[in-house]
C-alpha cells in the first residue's frame, strides 16, 4: 500500500473525464471492468436535469484515487425536505486504509449541506460488514424508511 502525503491529496467535483479512472478503481475492487455501467452512471450523476449533482473525486498527485457519487433531491419520493442519496463510494485498493473514504465522505457532507440538505441516505448490503462498519463510524444509523422489494 502506497502511503499518501495528505498535503498532496485533494477533493473536487467529478467531471466527465474522470470515468476511466473510476472504471479502473472499480475493476481493482470487483475484479471486472464495468465500462458501460460506469459510463452511464457518471453521465447520469453529472446530468443536472433531474437533481443536483453531488459527485466528487479524490486526487493524489493529479491522479484520481477515490470517488463518491450522489445526488441531491428536493421533494422527490413524497419526502418534503431536501435530501441527498449517497450511491457509490470507491477507493483504489493501493490507497485503502488511509482515511480516503472518510475524507471523501466528509467533503460530500459539506457539499450537500451547503445545498440545504439535512439528511443523507444510502443503501448497504446487510452482509457487507466492512461497509456497514465504515458508515457506522461516519455517523450513519438505520433509517426509519423501510426498503421494500418484490421479486418478479
Amino acid at each position: 500500500m502506497a502511503k499518501i502525503e495528505r498535503e498532496k491529496f485533494g477533493v473536487r467535483v467529478m467531471r466527465e473525464g474522470d470515468v476511466e479512472a473510476i472504471i479502473g478503481i472499480d475493476a481493482k475492487v470487483t475484479g471486472s471492468r464495468r465500462s458501460d455501467y460506469y459510463e452511464r452512471k457518471v453521465a447520469s450523476m453529472l446530468d443536472k436535469k433531474g437533481s443536483i449533482a453531488a459527485s466528487l473525486v479524490g486526487e493524489y498527485k493529479g491522479r484520481v484515487i477515490g470517488f463518491i457519487m450522489g445526488n441531491i433531491y428536493t421533494g422527490e419520493f413524497g419526502i418534503p425536505q431536501t435530501t441527498a442519496s449517497l450511491d457509490t463510494i470507491g477507493i483504489d485498493p493501493d490507497h485503502a486504509g488511509q482515511g480516503i473514504g472518510t475524507l471523501l465522505l466528509e467533503e460530500f457532507v459539506n457539499h450537500v449541506k451547503a445545498a440545504g440538505v439535512d439528511t443523507i441516505q444510502t443503501l448497504v448490503d446487510w452482509q457487507d460488514t466492512a461497509l456497514l462498519k465504515f458508515f457506522n463510524k461516519c455517523g450513519f444509523e438505520p433509517s426509519k424508511t423501510l426498503n421494500l422489494e418484490k421479486r418478479v
